[in-house]
């Protein structure tokens, strides 16, 4: 699907959708509590269906009633060998539910896209050799046969925390306590509070001991609960970036005590207004794209802690580097940096490209009301923000859809 993005200035209030984050967490809980469990305020994106899809093929019941989602939690007893969870493209599913499989004590399957079995899963793959389970990745699957261990799980702090949230998702299940040690220096940690938040509000404790150990006691159970899911930054900050074209748009539905890390684009967007300030982006790696596009509008801007941007639906750094060039705008990508040059904004005189990418998708999309523009492969917006040109065209910006 291709969308053309007229130049325009968007104003009026509009609300932030539900985190994505928050939502995949919240539902796993529920998928491991006894009982019937309620989780609102969910939207029905890519990534969420495909969590969803992995709870019901592990035996969870998951209903739909009205903008909320009645969990009836999984009986791991009842499980047969064999199962297959289809992950579709979301990293956050694959790397939450591998440990959740192993639990399972039967060989249990995962698939997903091409791009997403490509993505590093060293992490599981040392742990399992070091507990001896089974852990083998195929081009076309993943394959894991527990049973899952306590005790202590040492991993470098650098890597997604997507590892450490998978195992905090089960270990305090496990009799006896365990241990992760987390070798610093530890990235995207704002992730890792906001499972152990997730985890609180069912009733399991985990903590931090220091700034790099968090300690799981063995032996609890996850009480089934009504909770509801936040709204999420990440996703604001393609709305509010908006107001640096010019706009006047308020947004809502989100929690100003929230912990999710992407809470930052508001004063990271203060420092790029003012001036070409040197940002780093390790634990908000998911900022990139549009702190990428702004800085492009902007001054120009230097970003550091960029490596985790290649190993994302795309590799972030590079694929925007191509598709700022065809605003006019030259970009400098390293190793672990990101050089935006300031420069002019033209309109771009050939398509814009999303390279099945969500957050690529939306970045061009905002940059391109300062410009007009094309944008090719629209339709990946689904993965976490579905009705995002709808929220677009709600603040006054004219998009048009045309079906390839």
């Amino acid at each position: 699907m291709k969308v053309k993005i007229k130049k325009g200035v968007a104003s009026g209030y509009v609300d932030a959708p539900p985190s994505k984050s928050m939502a995949h967490r919240m539902l796993i809980c529920a998928g491991l509590s006894s009982g019937n469990s309620i989780v609102r305020g969910v939207a029905e994106s890519e990534d969420i269906l495909a969590t969803l899809d992995c709870l019901k093929s592990l035996g969870a019941k998951c209903e739909k009633e009205g903008e909320s989602i009645k969990v009836t939690g999984i009986n791991f007893e009842n499980m047969k060998t064999g199962a297959l969870l289809k992950c579709r493209e979301s990293g956050s599913t694959l790397r939450f539910f591998i440990p959740i499989c192993l639990m399972v004590g039967k060989e249990v399957n995962l698939t997903g896209s091409e791009r997403l079995l490509q993505r590093p899963l060293g992490v599981y793959e040392e742990i399992c050799k070091e507990k001896g389970v089974q852990f083998l990745q195929e081009n076309d699957k993943v394959s894991v046969n527990g049973p899952m261990v306590n005790g202590t799980y040492r991993m470098a702090g650098n890597v997604s925390s997507q590892f450490v949230s998978g195992l905090l998702f089960v270990l305090p299940l496990l009799d006896g306590e365990s241990r992760i040690e987390l070798i610093p220096p530890v990235e995207s940690r704002s992730y890792i509070d906001m499972t152990i938040d997730a985890l609180k509000k069912f009733e399991v404790d985990v903590y931090w001991d220091g700034d790099n150990t968090i300690v799981i006691p063995g032996g609890q159970t996850y009480k089934a609960k009504e909770v509801t899911v936040e709204g999420d930054y990440s996703n604001a900050a393609f709305l509010e970036a908006l107001n640096l074209f010019g706009g006047k748009v308020e947004v809502g539905n989100l929690n100003l005590e929230s912990l999710q890390g992407d809470k930052v684009y508001s004063q990271m967007f203060d420092d790029l207004s003012t001036g070409s300030k040197q940002l780093d982006l390790s634990d908000c790696p998911d900022l990139g794209p549009i702190l990428f596009a702004v800085s492009a509008a902007l001054n120009g801007g230097r970003f550091t802690g960029t490596a985790r941007l290649r190993i994302k639906e795309s590799d972030r750094a590079t694929v925007m580097a191509e598709e700022l060039a065809k605003f006019g705008i030259n970009v400098i990508v390293g190793e672990d940096f990101v050089f935006v040059e300031p420069g002019s904004l033209s309109e771009p005189e050939t398509l814009l490209y999303g390279h099945n990418d969500h957050r690529i998708v939306m970045s061009m999309a905002i940059l391109s009301t300062a410009t007009g523009g094309i944008i090719d492969g629209a339709e990946a917006v689904s993965k976490s923000f579905p009705d995002f040109f709808e929220k677009l065209t709600s603040l006054g910006i004219e998009v048009e859809t045309i079906e390839n």
